[in-house]
């Protein structure tokens, strides 16, 4: 497993907003980029991409920026 430090922001307009308009929570988001099943690369973003699956059982894809070797933004 990997080990990143996530940025989350809860601003308008946030991811946090972003990503609840796909009714996941963080903790989705979370445990899907420490414990992906597999990854790629947006072909319309350019940006990193993981899939994997939710605490809940649902499986989902989280397109990222990499902030720095350990460090990323779910977008």
């Amino acid at each position: 497993m990997a080990y990143f430090e996530i940025i989350w922001d809860d601003e308008p307009g946030g991811n946090i907003e972003h990503i609840a308009e796909h009714d996941l929570s963080p903790e989705d988001v979370e445990e899907v980029i420490f414990n992906p099943v597999d990854h790629d690369v947006s072909q319309s973003s350019g940006l990193p991409i993981v899939f994997g699956f939710t605490p809940d059982g649902r499986y989902i894809l989280v397109v990222y920026e990499k902030i720095s070797d350990v460090m990323v933004y779910p977008v």
